[in-house]
């Protein structure tokens, strides 16, 4: 059975759909209200105590999908160069990376998958900077080096959960 919290997270594919609507209305709303279901489906997970491996990994595919969608549609309207969507992205070249790590070294498994404080941080940065762009804002380019500073942090900071899970390697 499907949790209200997991049903929040797949709303999220619809709502990027909404981008191929060329109104900056419906954009502004598509993303506010995938910020929204961001927010209310942890909540929800944790108050009912419905927190599950799926849907660790459900919530953030969900906003990663959300957010590449969007940016896959802006630069495909020319209101983003290649180069800064995939720094907005840098942080889930990190995530791939440690995941093959996982992989390869055999922690997949029993890996604890739970949310980071740099992944909230750049996903919320993401929304902000979608909004902007919808709006026509552009953003300097220090902005865009930002995403992969994030992108590191969010790599440390899960290097140092599975040392503290995993201490003797």
């Amino acid at each position: 059975m499907l949790s209200l919290s997991n049903s929040l997270s797949f709303l999220r594919a619809p709502l990027a759909f909404l981008f191929l609507v060329e109104d900056v209305t419906f954009r502004i709303l598509a993303i506010i209200l995938a910020m929204l279901t961001d927010s209310i489906d942890g909540y929800l997970a944790r108050k009912r105590q419905s927190v599950t491996r799926f849907g660790a990994i459900l919530d953030p595919a969900m906003d990663k999908f959300f957010v590449l969608f969007t940016l896959c549609v802006l630069f495909t309207e020319g209101k983003l160069e290649l180069w800064q969507g995939c720094s907005m992205i840098s942080r889930d070249f990190f995530l791939c990376l440690f995941g093959l790590y996982l992989s390869l070294s055999g922690y997949w498994e029993n890996y604890k998958f739970t949310s980071i404080r740099w992944g909230k941080v750049t996903t919320a940065l993401q929304f902000i900077v979608l909004i902007g762009l919808t709006l026509g804002i552009q953003f300097s380019s220090y902005l865009y080096c930002i995403f992969i500073l994030f992108g590191m942090l969010a790599f440390v900071e899960l290097w140092q959960i599975r040392r503290q899970n995993h201490p003797a390697h």
